[in-house]
């Protein structure tokens, strides 16, 4: 127990042990203290770690807001990766910087920081606006591959609450979900900082006084372009003991009931801390009652042991374990850009509710300017899925799978960054989509139907029909049903007058 460095002393061992350190010591410190057992049932072994189970609160809840907020919003150009777009001369970015802001020698990124204040950021405005269109947990993130963490670090100066903004702003959207009654998730995207930059004679990043915001100089990562999908070079020993610290620092720090690690986290050399971040999250939350949970991409856990996190994507059918979505309002980026497109509330609603019909949960990402306002875009989305969820709520909340998970002729691609399918899809009165809670069957209708839906699934015949049906009501109506069932199919007459304007939730009692 000695060496056991538990949440109520690792800062004390970070700051006051690690006075004088530099941030790489401190973090070296962690780590050697940090890898001695944690009282608790998890220990940093897969077979350990897959006795987790999803808690309660994550399954019933359905609906995130993630927001990409950094200093990457100012320039608000092509998307969040502008950090390493610019130095990348292949890139149509390299020469947009130059043109607008001058070479990267004279203005790098960090000349971006002194102009992200976040002078009128309201966090207890933002997250009602959240917890109005149903939200039940934010995820702001924590620190991008761009290394300015958006919270008060004590391993780094180059962060929110000691530079730009000079507020600790995790903490500030800690107390507004906890003060409003939702769960608080925070991101980590640090995994690829070691590969994010270029370091070249002639840019800024090839300045030493800097590595604390770029990262120590080195060979550039051998990427063949941008796109996620390909090789993560190999981070050094110190960056990984780096990372790991940071990420228990974000625990310690604000006990967030999420963590969201990005798709970089999986790399190979990041293994053995991944399996010690995992068992030191969950024994110390379990330690205060929390339930807890942790996202991953890819194969970077065993499923059992976290939460499949699929981007910009979908399951194919029903997961036998929860999942998540994350996705954004907006086409183009994650953070704010100029001239960014933004999705419909009725297409994020159908999408939401083919997750939901399939375990999964939906983490929906909106990027703040760099005052920390929303576009007004992005500000209606939310209020247009808040008055479907208005009416719609009990066929989605605390909801659970039913025997299918829908049926009718559309069908969503399945796989990460499958979403540009969407916006080809057309559904029909014929495409059903299923929730359940209790002996209660909501068949949510993605198209109105004119006249009558018919559910073949709830059919008298149905190898999946419930049985006898007792009720048949539209939630958002007062009108009385007429329905009957007949072999081949539960046929509902539909009222004259629609529910909403957006998918339509029969409530079936059995």
């Amino acid at each position: 127990m000695a060496k056991t460095c538990s949440r109520r002393n690792f800062l004390k061992t970070t700051v006051a042990g690690g006075a004088g350190l530099s941030a790489l010591g401190a973090a070296s410190r962690i780590v050697q203290a940090i890898t001695s057992p944690f009282p608790g049932r998890f220990s940093p072994t897969w077979d350990s770690l897959s006795q987790y189970t999803v808690p309660e609160w994550y399954r019933d809840a359905k609906l995130g807001v993630f927001m990409h907020w950094g200093v990457y919003s100012v320039p608000a150009h092509a998307n969040e990766w502008y950090p390493r777009l610019m130095y990348r001369k292949e890139s149509p970015v390299y020469e947009w910087h130059r043109q607008h802001w001058g070479p990267q020698s004279m203005f790098g990124y960090k000349d971006f920081i002194p102009m992200f204040r976040g002078e009128n950021w309201k966090p207890d405005e933002l997250v009602d606006l959240y917890k109005k269109a149903g939200v039940k947990y934010i995820v702001p993130v924590g620190e991008h591959h761009d290394g300015f963490p958006m919270y008060d670090s004590h391993l780094t100066e180059w962060c929110a609450a000691k530079m730009g903004p000079r507020r600790d702003t995790i903490a500030g959207w800690a107390r507004e979900a906890r003060n409003q009654g939702l769960k608080l998730g925070i991101s980590s995207h640090r995994a690829f900082h070691f590969s994010y930059y270029t370091f070249e004679q002639g840019y800024d990043t090839d300045n030493p006084l800097f590595a604390g915001l770029y990262g120590p100089i080195h060979k550039p990562t051998p990427l063949i372009d941008d796109h996620p999908g390909e090789l993560v070079q190999q981070p050094s020993t110190e960056f990984m003991q780096d990372w790991f610290a940071r990420c228990v620092e974000i625990v310690d720090l604000y006990q967030p009931d999420l963590v969201y690690f990005d798709w970089a986290n999986g790399a190979p050399g990041l293994e053995p801390y991944r399996k010690q971040f995992a068992a030191y999250y969950y024994n110390v939350a379990e330690e205060r009652g929390q339930g807890v949970v942790v996202t991953y991409k890819n194969t970077a856990y065993p499923e059992h042991a976290a939460v499949l996190d699929i981007e910009r994507g979908l399951a194919g059918g029903i997961r036998e374990l929860p999942w998540q979505t994350d996705t954004s309002v907006s086409w183009k980026s994650w953070g704010y850009i100029e001239g960014d497109t933004f999705k419909s509330a009725k297409e994020l609603v159908l999408e939401f509710v083919d997750i939901v019909s399939k375990n999964g949960n939906l983490l929906l990402n909106v990027g703040p300017r760099p005052d920390g306002t929303l576009p007004a875009e992005a500000e209606e989305v939310f209020r247009g899925i808040g008055r479907w969820m208005d009416v719609n709520s009990e066929a989605i909340y605390s909801t659970r799978p039913w025997k299918i998970y829908g049926e009718g002729p559309t069908t969503l691609a399945s796989g990460s960054f499958g979403e540009e399918k969407l916006k080809e899809m057309a559904f029909t009165p014929q495409d059903i989509r299923f929730t359940a809670k209790g002996d209660v069957v909501y068949a949510i209708l993605m198209a109105w139907p004119e006249r009558e839906a018919r559910i073949k699934a709830l059919g008298k015949n149905s190898k999946n029909a419930p049985g006898r049906i007792s009720n048949v009501s539209l939630l958002g109506s007062e009108a009385r049903l007429k329905w009957r069932q007949d072999s081949d199919a539960l046929v509902v007459e539909m009222p004259a007058e629609k529910a909403g304007d957006i998918a339509y939730a029969l409530k079936i009692a059995t």
